[in-house]
């Protein structure tokens, strides 16, 4: 018997909140990391790095990198 649509809302729900709050509460493992961005994934969830949002601060940190496969500064 297939579980009710309902039924299965109230899971995806509880994971969603779940993981939500171990991220937020910094208790998340790498590997509980990886299940998240696993299970955005699947859900269809992506982010664009912009100036202005968190994910754009993090790659304006990266380094970047020579085609010789050395590193240089950003300015």
């Amino acid at each position: 018997m297939a579980a009710k649509e309902e039924l299965l809302g109230l899971l995806h729900e509880a994971v969603a909140g779940d993981l939500l709050r171990r991220v937020k509460s910094g208790e998340a493992t790498s590997s509980e990391m990886s299940v998240v961005v696993k299970f955005l994934k699947d859900n269809g969830i992506e982010a664009l790095a912009t100036e202005n949002n968190s994910l754009g601060k993090i790659v304006q940190e990266m380094p970047e990198f020579t085609d010789e496969g050395g590193l240089y500064a950003k300015h």
